[in-house]
């Protein structure tokens, strides 16, 4: 997706926040570099391109159906390292 350029940008958001979450957003652009609305244009493009993608609409015959469920419900094949990462104890148990 093409970043906007400020020549390109001509419609608004306005948003009420307090002044704490204003001067967290701050501070989150300025570690990045940011001007606050390129953050919060980046932050959000992302949350959104996410949520759209979440909801991704797919749709099978009955043949590829039946080959989807097939897939899902056979068990899965024996991966070491899958095994090795489970039997590991949790950071927060050590």
């Amino acid at each position: 997706m093409e970043k906007p350029t400020a020549a390109k940008r001509r419609d608004h958001i306005n948003i009420r926040t307090t002044p704490a979450m204003l001067g967290l957003i701050d501070r989150a652009a300025n570690v990045f570099g940011k001007t606050r609305t390129d953050f919060i244009l980046d932050t959000v493009r992302k949350a959104a391109e996410d949520a759209v993608l979440d909801q991704r609409l797919f749709a099978l015959d009955a043949d590829q159906w039946q080959a989807f469920n097939a897939a899902l419900d056979a068990p899965p094949q024996p991966n070491a390292a899958l095994d090795a990462l489970l039997a590991r104890k949790p950071i927060w148990e050590k």
